[in-house]
Formats: structure tokens, sequence, C-alpha cells
């Protein structure tokens, strides 16, 4: 399996200014009550729903907006009719780009990013044209510099996250997220989809305190360009991560 490529639209806490925040707070919203429209507002049957609740509580999100936006999901408060969406396209240096979102207006979404991959060298495919150079897997990420001091050893995260049942790992930097942490001290611990809740539960048991879990595209290989070519894709993924209903960008892009 080829390495980590995904552009998080939903960043570290720490990076959040006000303007930012009111965005995440809205696509967590989207994200929580597409869950509950699914499968229930009970977190505790649906784990999409509760996995969604998890993300939501490490950005603070007061929890009168956690329980609307379930309400708004079930369909006890009104709110537009939210359909989630996944758009395919190529970028700069013909990188392959997956990106998902949640809209109540698809024909205006489609409009949106048609136009923003139009003007940084990018543009839409069909479906299942870019999609097959991905895989969809479980995505447990946990940061070395976060654990208790018996846990730090970057050896020994990885035996344990084998021993849970890993498919595979890998180790990363945040600095292409837009995260000021520089190193690679970002393990991925990849699963099968179904397994992502499971492993996650393992790992934390084992007292390995986690940054985030999520279902992921990963693509399959890699493609290496050019430096100035990556500085465009970087300025395409933060226009796309601007438009509201964008929730994730995942990419074929080696970083």
């Amino acid at each position: 399996m080829s390495g980590h490529s995904h552009f998080r639209t939903i960043k570290h806490k720490k990076e959040i200014t006000d303007k930012k925040r009111g965005q995440i707070f809205s696509k967590l919203s989207r994200m929580i009550s597409i869950a509950a429209r699914e499968k229930g507002g009970d977190p505790e049957t649906n784990p999409k729903l509760r996995l969604s609740i998890e993300r939501a509580k490490e950005f603070n999100i007061p929890k009168e907006n956690i329980e609307r936006a379930i309400k708004r999901g079930t369909g006890e408060l009104k709110g537009a009719v939210l359909e989630e969406v996944l758009f395919e396209a190529y970028g700069p240096s013909k990188i392959a780009i997956i990106i998902e979102g949640i809209t109540d207006n698809k024909n205006r979404t489609l409009s949106e990013i048609k136009q923003i991959l139009n003007q940084h060298n990018g543009k839409l495919v069909s479906p299942g044209a870019v999609k097959w150079m991905f895989e969809r897997k479980g995505c447990v990420t946990v940061d070395s510099k976060l654990q208790i001091e018996d846990l730090k050893d970057k050896g020994k995260l990885e035996l344990l996250a084998i021993e849970a049942g890993a498919e595979d790992i890998y180790w990363h930097d945040a600095a292409h997220e837009g995260e000021p942490r520089q190193g690679r001290d970002l393990l991925d611990v990849y699963t099968k989809p179904e397994e992502l809740e499971k492993i996650k539960k393992i790992l934390e048991n084992k007292g390995i305190k986690t940054e985030s879990a999520s279902l992921d595209w990963v693509a399959k290989e890699e493609l290496e360009i050019e430096e100035k070519d990556k500085i465009a894709c970087q300025k395409l993924f933060a226009a796309l991560d601007d438009n509201e209903a964008v929730q994730e960008i995942y990419s074929n892009l080696k970083v």
C-alpha cells in the first residue's frame, strides 16, 4: 500500500482561526446529521455517528450544536435536505483526486467544484475514472509526541498496532496538512473498513491516545511531481477546502 496523501480539511485544533472554526463547525454538523439520518440518532448503536461526535468534541463543538445536528438528521428538526457527494478529478501534473462532500444543493456544488478545478489547472472527470487508483481503508492516526513516556517509542507503537490487527502502518509528518509540527511523528494505522472502530478501541485499551479515526481513500501508488507543481496542488486543495460542501480531499500526490 502507498503512503498517506490526505489534505485534512478539518485541521489540527491549534491552527483554527475564528473564521475557520465556524466553517469546521458547519462541516462537522453536516457529518453528524448524515450519520444520524443513515442509522439513527443513538451513538451506542450507530458507529458512524459515534465517530462523528468524537471528532466534533475534539474541536469543542458545544453539546447543543451536536444535539441539533442529530435531530436534523433524524427529522426531529426541520432543515435543508443533505446528501453526500463524491467527485473525481485530475489536478496539476495529472495527480488523481477524490473529493468527498455533503451538500444541500448538488448542482450548485458541482458547478463550484468545476470552477475551482478550472482555476487551478485541474478538471473534473467521470465517475470511476480515478477511483480505481485508490482503496477504501479505515485509518486510525496516532501522534507519537502525545503519548505517555512509555509509549513514545516508535518501534513499540508499531508493534502494538500490528498486534491490534493493523493491515498496514505508515509514518508521516503534518507539514503538508498545514499543521505546525515537523518530523515524521504521525502514525497511520490502516484497517479494513469494517474493523476501524474495533482496532481503535484495542489501541486505546493498550493506553494509546488516538488523534483521529476515519474511513479514507488511500492511493495504491503515489505520483512524484516537481516542487512547483506540488505548490500548485496545495493551492488547489486549499481552495477546495474553502468550499462549504467539501469534507475531505484525497490524492495520489507523493509528499
